[in-house]
């Protein structure tokens, strides 16, 4: 099978989103082959490189969406209004603004619903794009912000878009110039996405959007993975924006998300927290399925399999310090932890996550200093502060298991969590844990750890003393979230899941074109899965007894090699 795997601003290059589930992914599946098609985020990203890659990528193919350059593409007088329809129904459907006639040219006569008028539009300034060679002039243009003006002024428009100002159009035409930028290449080709048996985006958003163009030109199924949906990520990056520029981009967010997932074969998530917001953008839950994160269980098996080794009386926080992992809280709670128990220590064990993480860990040693002075035997002694800082790679903790090793209890205090790939880590570690309830945290634990209310540092404290004072049953809960987290969350049954989704996606597809083998013989793949039985057969198989159907009444088939597709098939 050939697989065009879509990613933003992650796989293959070194930094960025879903590069290690995709590398993992990739090596899993070693009998298929993969098409990369990749868009970065930044010249940093761009400058860092690719990881290795295995042998069964035979293409990556990328396009940045930090910059674009101008396609030198002027358009004709119908062709300007062909961008105006298509761009301005665009806009019209994320103003709210009733239309009276699609970009498809539907008859102004019935309503066109919402989610066909915003497809109309998205498909023809696609199609638009294709004849003309390219739309980034046309979407970077004085006339595309005009258009949006127009939408955001025109009668019935939301109050938000009807508030919005000069800035605000700007900065709104300017995302939507960069989440549009897929329509202006050149992958859905015969030679590109066209080849391959199908598209996996593994992002919604503008990935999404690429295997959309390609479903639309070429045929190919699509299947969608979020383990962040696009939406959630805009409502928690983007609070300061103006409420103009909040509304227009949701409404866009929510509308590309809710036509992927009516495009797509199958809707994957990661934790059923992705996938109820999921279902409140538009995705059939028919279509519906949970793939967990498939997290490396080998560097945690020599922790895990010797637990004994902790210090009884140490806490440990893992993760990447950033305001909402709530350190503020953590310790607070931990203040209340030591009138309790005087003996008790809080590693805390991560790297600043950029410039605000920065600042939000130089808050959190201020106020560790303040709550818990230097402590000493003697009033002569220097002492040491019971709150440490401290990043992998060090002497003392060379790699995140010896993190987990030097504690009893690990912590776990954000206010907003997607798939909690830490706690995953630490029940991998056979730990007993204490986590707030966000996000999918108690669907990962099922039972085996202790979950308290978010920014509620007494509750937090309490737990935390609970376990501290009953090593049996830090013991029962640390090898009950072990068993649980290598049943569910390993990348065997990551691999194994997707792996069987891809057969099925691919068996109920209709045939796109048809490849000969060296008898003249059609092939339903390029590559057929029978050329990678990973076993010799030993022994041949009991005949049919008379009466049996003639094509199985011979010697027993054996695994062969098939021969090579005809030029230009894959």
């Amino acid at each position: 099978m050939r697989i065009g795997l879509l990613t933003e601003g992650g796989y293959p290059y070194v930094s960025g989103d879903a590069r290690l589930w995709c590398d993992r992914l990739v090596h899993g599946l070693a009998q298929h082959e993969f098409d990369v098609y990749a868009l970065s985020r930044s010249q940093h990203q761009e400058d860092e490189g690719w990881i290795p890659l295995p042998p069964n990528v035979r293409r990556v193919r990328t396009a940045p969406l930090w910059m674009a350059e101008d396609d030198e593409v002027v358009l004709g007088r119908r062709a300007r209004r062909r961008f105006a329809e298509c761009f301005g129904e665009l806009a019209a459907v994320l103003c709210g603004t009733p239309g009276s006639a699609s970009a498809g040219g539907l008859s102004g006569s019935v309503p066109t619903p919402e989610a066909d008028r915003f497809a109309n539009a998205l498909y023809g300034l696609a199609e638009l794009a294709r004849e003309e060679g390219g739309l980034v002039g046309a979407l970077r243009s004085e006339a595309a912000v005009r258009t949006l003006e127009r939408a955001c002024r025109a009668p019935g428009a939301h109050r938000a878009a009807r508030e919005a100002r000069v800035p605000d159009l700007l900065a709104v035409a300017a995302h939507l110039e960069r989440a549009l930028r897929p329509l202006s290449l050149d992958w859905y080709e015969d030679d590109g996405l066209g080849a391959v048996d199908l598209c996996h985006a593994a992002s919604g958003g503008t990935a999404a959007l690429s295997g959309l163009l390609a479903r639309h030109f070429t045929g190919v199924p699509l299947m969608v993975t979020e383990y962040g949906v696009r939406l959630r990520t805009h409502y928690l990056t983007a609070p300061d924006a103006p409420p103009a520029v909040r509304s227009l981009l949701a409404a866009f967010q929510s509308r590309l998300a809710a036509e992927a997932y009516g495009q797509a074969e199958v809707v994957t998530a990661g934790n059923t927290h992705a996938r109820r917001w999921q279902e409140r953008c538009g995705a059939d839950r028919e279509k519906l399925r949970t793939v967990y994160p498939g997290m490396d269980a080998r560097p945690f098996a020599e922790v895990g399999e010797s637990p004994d080794g902790a210090d009884p009386d140490t806490l440990v926080w893992v993760g990447r310090v950033e305001p909402a992992r709530d350190l503020v809280s953590l310790l607070h709670a931990f203040a209340e932890i030591r009138k309790q128990e005087p003996r008790t220590r809080l590693r805390i064990v991560g790297a600043p996550a950029g410039p605000e993480g920065a600042a939000y860990l130089g808050h959190c040693r201020t106020l560790a200093a303040q709550l818990f002075p230097d402590e000493a035997e003697g009033p002569h002694a220097a002492g040491d502060n019971p709150v440490s800082f401290e990043e992998v790679g060090g002497p003392d903790l060379p790699a995140a298991p010896d993190a987990y090793a030097s504690g009893a209890v690990t912590v776990l205090s954000s206010v907003v969590e997607g798939f909690p790939l830490s706690l995953v880590e630490a029940m991998l570690c056979g730990r007993a844990t204490v986590s707030t309830d966000v996000g999918a945290v108690v669907e990962v634990i099922g039972g085996t750890g202790l979950v308290v209310p978010p920014r509620n540092p007494r509750a937090l404290a309490q737990a935390c003393v609970a376990l501290l004072r009953d090593p049996e049953r830090r013991a029962r809960l640390g090898a009950a979230a072990r068993a649980r987290a290598l049943e569910l969350f390993t990348v065997e049954q990551n691999i194994e899941a997707f792996h069987g989704i891809y057969l099925e996606i691919v068996s109920r597809a209709p045939v796109r074109r048809f490849l000969l083998d060296g008898a003249g013989e059609p092939l339903p793949f390029a590559v057929p899965a029978e050329a990678h039985v990973p076993v010799r057969w030993t022994a041949a198989s009991p005949r049919l007894t008379r009466g049996g159907p003639g094509w199985a009444a011979g010697s027993p088939v054996r695994a062969t090699t098939p021969a090579p597709a005809p030029e230009g098939a894959r």
